[in-house]
C-alpha cells in the first residue's frame, strides 16, 4: 500500500482527487517513463501503466502527457502486466519545461512536482557560466526553488571565486565532491521526508554520483569524463524517481545536450535580477540596453561593474523568447482550428434529421 504522504501528497491533490476516489480509481505517481509505458507508484504497489486512448486523443502536445514526478488518476490492472492505465493527470504545483528540439513548438516537462531543483555544473574543463544563467532562468519559471551545486570541488583551484561569481546569480549556491564526499551532508537541509528533489545538468557532473551517496549505494551506473575535454559520457538514459533513506524523493536525469527555452519571461527576470535592478534606472522605460541614450545597464558595463559577457547573455535570450512567443503564438492558432472542427464535427453528428 502506497503511503502518498511520503511521495509528496498534498491537500490540494487530494481535492483534486477526490472525485475520482469517489468513483473507485487509485492514484500513482510518476516513476519512469519508457516509449509510452509508465512505471508508477500506486495505492497497491508499482505498476506497469498505458495512458488511455481518450487521453491520447485529446493531448495537443507533448505536456499533456505524464511526466516523471506526475501525480496521476490510475484504473489498476494486474500487478505483472500492463493492463493499469492512465485516466487523468492531477495538477501540477511545479514543472521544469524546456522547448522540445526542432522548429516545433512544443513544450517538454523535464521533472513536475518539485519542490527543489539542484543545478549541478562541474568545476573541471566543462565549467560554463552562460549554461548555468540558462538553467536558471528556467528554474525560476519552474515553480521550484533553485539550488546551484558546484560539483567537483576537489579539481578547482579556486572554488570560493567560483562561488561568488555565480552568488551574483541569485540562487543559493554550494560546493560539493561526489568523489571525496565533501559538502554532501550539508545539503540534508533539502532532503526532507515528503519532498521532492530533481538534479539537471549536463553529462559527467557527477548527478548520479550524488544520488548514490545519498542512497549509501551504487545503484545507479556512472562513468567517468573523457580526459580530453572533460565532457561527460551519458549514463542516465531515461529520468527516474526514487526513495532515498530520508524519506525524501530524487529525480535524476540525462545530461542535456540541448537546453532550448519555453516561456520564461518571469525567469528572465529573476536569474538577471541584476541587470532588472539596473534598468530601474535607465532614461527610457523599454530601453533595449543597446546604445539608447542614458542606458544603465550600459554605463554599468562600462565601468565594469556588470560583465559584457553577461549582458550579452541576456540579449540572447530575450531575441529566444521573442522566437519561441511567434511559435507559440502560431501553435495557438492551430489548436484554436483543431477545437472549432471537433465542435463542428460534433454539431453535424447530432444535428437533428429533417
Amino acid at each position: 500500500m502506497l503511503d502518498r504522504q511520503a511521495y509528496g501528497w498534498s491537500p490540494e491533490l487530494q481535492a483534486a482527487f477526490a472525485p475520482y476516489e469517489a468513483e473507485g480509481f487509485s492514484a500513482g505517481r510518476v516513476a519512469s517513463e519508457h516509449q509510452h509505458i509508465y512505471t508508477l507508484f500506486t495505492d497497491a504497489g508499482e505498476r506497469l501503466a498505458r495512458v488511455t486512448g481518450r487521453l491520447r486523443h485529446e493531448a495537443a502536445g507533448r505536456a499533456d502527457f505524464p511526466a516523471v514526478g506526475d501525480w496521476v488518476v490510475v484504473s489498476l490492472g494486474a500487478i505483472d502486466d500492463e493492463s493499469s492505465t492512465i485516466q487523468a493527470i492531477l495538477p501540477r504545483r511545479s514543472k521544469f519545461s524546456r522547448k522540445a528540439a526542432g522548429d516545433k513548438a512544443d513544450e517538454q516537462i523535464v521533472a513536475a512536482n518539485v519542490d527543489t531543483v539542484f543545478l549541478v555544473m562541474g568545476l573541471d574543463g566543462d565549467w560554463n557560466p552562460r549554461r548555468l544563467e540558462r538553467y536558471l532562468t528556467m528554474a525560476f519559471e519552474s515553480g521550484a526553488a533553485p539550488v546551484v551545486l558546484l560539483s567537483k570541488a576537489d579539481l578547482c583551484e579556486d572554488p570560493e571565486a567560483r562561488v561568488r561569481e555565480v552568488e551574483a546569480f541569485g540562487a543559493p549556491v554550494r560546493l560539493v565532491s561526489a568523489r571525496t564526499g565533501a559538502g554532501v551532508e550539508g545539503l540534508g537541509a533539502w532532503f526532507l521526508p515528503g519532498r521532492t528533489v530533481a538534479l539537471l545538468g549536463s553529462s559527467g557532473v557527477g548527478k548520479s554520483t550524488l544520488i548514490n551517496h545519498m542512497l549509501g549505494e551504487e545503484r545507479l551506473r556512472t562513468r567517468g569524463v573523457r580526459e580530453s575535454d572533460d565532457r561527460g559520457r551519458h549514463t542516465t538514459t531515461n529520468r527516474q524517481l526514487l526513495l532515498l533513506p530520508s524519506g525524501a524523493l530524487v529525480i535524476d536525469t540525462p545530461g542535456m545536450r540541448e537546453l532550448q527555452l519555453w516561456d520564461v519571461g518571469a525567469g528572465v527576470v529573476a536569474s538577471f535580477d541584476d541587470i532588472a535592478s539596473l534598468a530601474a534606472s535607465c532614461r527610457f522605460t523599454d530601453c533595449g540596453h543597446e546604445k539608447e541614450p542614458g542606458c544603465a545597464v550600459a554605463k554599468a558595463v562600462t565601468a565594469r561593474e556588470l560583465e559584457a559577457d553577461r549582458l550579452a547573455s541576456w540579449r540572447k535570450l530575450q531575441k529566444e523568447l521573442k522566437h519561441v512567443a511567434v511559435l507559440q503564438d502560431q501553435r495557438a492558432q492551430i489548436e484554436e482550428k483543431r477545437r472549432w472542427k471537433v465542435i463542428h464535427k460534433a454539431q453535424r453528428k447530432h444535428k437533428p434529421r429533417p
